[in-house]
Parts: C-alpha cells; structure tokens; sequence
C-alpha cells in the first residue's frame, strides 16, 4: 500500500518543490511568474527554515506532490506560504492539503507562534473554502502586521490564532 509522508524539506528537494510550484502558477492559474521571481524557492532553509519558521514536503511513493510553508515574521507571527498540491493529489482521497496544513500548524504551537496570515489571490477560490474551513477568517489588507511579506499578486487576506498546545 502506498502512503502519504509529510517532512521537512531538505536540499535535494529544491528542484522537485520548484517542479510542483510552478505548472500551478503559471498553467492552472495564469501567473506569468518564474522561479527567478520566486529566490526563496532557491533559498527554503536561509528563507523559511529559520527561528519559528518551517517547510515541508508532501510525499506519495518518494515523488514530491505538495508543499507547505512558514515564514517566521517575528513576534510569535507566521506568514503561511506556498501552499501547493498537484492536482493529480487534491482532494479528501489523499488529504494532502489536510495533512500539511495540520502538520504546520502542529510545529508552528510547538514552536511558540500565536499567529498565522497568509495572502492568495482572488482566484483560488478553492484555497478560499480550504482556509474558512480550517478556522482562518477574512481579513482586511489594513489589519496584516507590518512585518507581513505581501506579495504583488495577493488581494484577500486571513488570519488564525494559534491556541496554545
């Protein structure tokens, strides 16, 4: 039987992260964006793996099929980032999204952060149902921390507090 392995990211993974990343933001949802305009993807450990901040890869039978991360934004915050599963992977038969939302939100109450933002755009709106489902509320743009790295593409914003663990 095949099954689902949620981990850290590690450097060998660098090629297959970029390789799941970006046929979903160009092809499925229009983005004219590259891994040149993306050097965190080149950069996950300096980037996210750093004070709270975490990265991890989802795995079906040793090939990459998702990923999920955490940047710390300082002040026991987080900024959700790079959330991404194949499409071949989606959905409640394999609960790779499930998985990955849960596990990093595991680490990131282990690791002392009480809240988390992330950005998307309008047009996720498959990521709007998985967000509101898993507790994250809608906020305004004028409510993210300073210290939240927005990204040109984002234009609907949420928040979650972490309960202590």
């Amino acid at each position: 039987m095949s099954s689902l392995v949620i981990r850290p990211f590690v450097p060998a993974d660098e090629q297959g992260v970029v390789d799941v990343i970006l046929p979903i933001q160009r092809e499925e949802f229009g983005l004219a964006i590259t891994a040149d305009d993306q050097p965190d993807l080149r950069a996950v450990p300096a980037f996210y793996q750093t004070g709270s901040g975490e990265f991890l890869i989802a795995e079906f039978d040793g090939r990459i099929v998702g990923t999920i991360a955490m940047k710390d934004i300082g002040r026991k915050m987080g900024a959700l980032r790079k959330m991404f599963v194949t499409a071949e992977f989606r959905g409640r038969e394999f609960g790779v999204a499930q998985a990955l939302l849960a596990r990093l939100l595991e680490c990131s109450r282990a690791a002392g952060m009480r809240e988390v933002y992330l950005g998307t755009t309008d047009r996720f709106l498959a990521a709007h149902r998985f967000y509101e489902k898993h507790g994250f509320r809608l906020i305004d743009v004028a409510d993210l921390p300073a210290s939240f790295p927005r990204m040109a593409v984002d234009t609907r914003f949420y928040a979650l507090e972490l309960a202590s663990g």
